[in-house]
């Protein structure tokens, strides 16, 4: 099914101008499933402990939100939440060649089961530099959770393991939660932005 945005917005693109539309890659239904499906499996995972969620910001806010109630449903209640913020792209969309912390986790996660959401997962450095930071705090354990993951852009071995949905190629998306150049975390959908002249 091709989605195209109504509110499409005219840009400029070598030299010429460009329209901005948009292609469905994930409508609200399918990932609000997926979503139930990743939290029954860490409530598999993590029955008898008490996790911690960690939130990478900006991008894993809507997710987490939904993960959070969705375990609720399943039977892990005793959860905690806390947030990261990482700067990795500056202000595009290609990594930055740098990570630097922003703003630093409140809780003292020292011998606790630590569970990293992550909103899409690209080169891997991102995640490679929180689990190093992480791992001064001495933590039981660091398990990853994204909704999206660029799998063929990887450039670092993380493991990751839940994944919602593997995107094929490096398409620019937007919604739930993630930006396309600031705007669009609203969208309860996953769409891909194409730039057509």
């Amino acid at each position: 099914m091709r989605h195209i945005s109504k509110y499409s917005k005219a840009m400029v693109y070598n030299g010429a101008m460009a329209r901005d539309t948009t292609r469905l890659l994930y409508s609200h239904d399918k990932i609000q499933k997926r979503v139930k499906e990743i939290a029954v499996e860490i409530c598999k995972d993590y029955q008898g402990k008490k996790p911690i969620l960690v939130g990478i910001l900006k991008g894993s806010f809507v997710f987490l939100a939904d993960l959070l109630r969705e375990l609720y449903a399943c039977g892990l209640k005793d959860v905690e939440v806390d947030f990261l913020t990482i700067s990795s792209y500056g202000h595009g969309t290609e990594y930055s060649g740098s990570s630097t912390l922003l703003s630093e986790m409140t809780l003292d996660v020292k011998g606790k089961d630590v569970l990293l959401v992550e909103d899409i997962i690209d080169t891997g450095y991102t995640l490679r530099f929180v689990k190093e930071y992480l791992k001064e705090k001495h933590p039981a354990s660091v398990k990853i959770v994204t909704i999206l993951d660029k799998k063929e852009r990887r450039e670092v071995d993380v493991p990751v393991e839940y994944v919602g949905f593997t995107l094929k190629g490096s398409p620019w998306v937007e919604g739930y939660g993630l930006d396309g150049g600031k705007y669009g975390r609203g969208r309860s959908d996953v769409v891909e932005k194409i730039l057509t002249k």
